[in-house]
C-alpha cells in the first residue's frame, strides 16, 4: 500500500516562497513508470494540477504556474518537494501530492494514490 504525506508550513506571507514536501512510503519514487504530482484546490474551486516529477527525474509544469513552480526530489529519503515563489492570497489552497501513471494524459484523473492534503494560507 502506497502512502503519501504532505508536510510544510500552514501559513506563508505574500511574496514569499511556499515550500512543501511529500514523503512516500510503501513504494519508491524511482519505480518505473510512475509520476508524482502536486495538485491544489483553492476554496470553492476545483482541483488544479501544478506539476509532476516522473520516475526518471523529468519534471513538467502547468503553463499557468511554470514561471513560479519548481519540483525536486530526494531519492535517499523517498521524498519530493514543491516550491512556489512569489505567492499571493490567490495561492491559498489545500495542497495535495499524488501518484499516477507516467503515461497518463491527465495527472489528476489518473492519480491512484493521494496524500490527505495540507492547508496553506497566504496572508500577512
Amino acid at each position: 500500500q502506497v502512502q503519501l504525506q504532505e508536510s510544510g508550513p500552514g501559513l506563508v506571507k505574500p511574496s514569499q516562497t511556499l515550500s512543501l514536501t511529500c514523503t512516500v512510503s510503501g513504494g519508491s519514487i524511482t519505480t518505473s513508470y510512475y509520476a508524482w504530482s502536486w495538485i491544489r484546490q483553492p476554496p470553492g474551486k476545483g482541483l488544479e494540477w501544478m506539476g509532476v516529477i516522473v520516475y526518471d527525474g523529468s519534471t513538467y509544469y502547468s503553463p499557468s504556474l511554470k514561471s513560479r513552480t519548481s519540483i525536486s526530489r530526494d531519492t535517499s529519503k523517498n521524498q519530493f518537494s514543491l516550491q512556489l515563489s512569489s505567492v499571493t492570497p490567490e495561492d491559498t489552497a489545500v495542497y495535495y501530492c499524488a501518484r499516477g501513471p507516467a503515461s497518463s494524459g491527465d495527472y489528476v484523473a489518473g492519480a491512484d494514490y493521494w496524500g490527505q492534503g495540507t492547508q496553506v494560507t497566504v496572508s500577512s
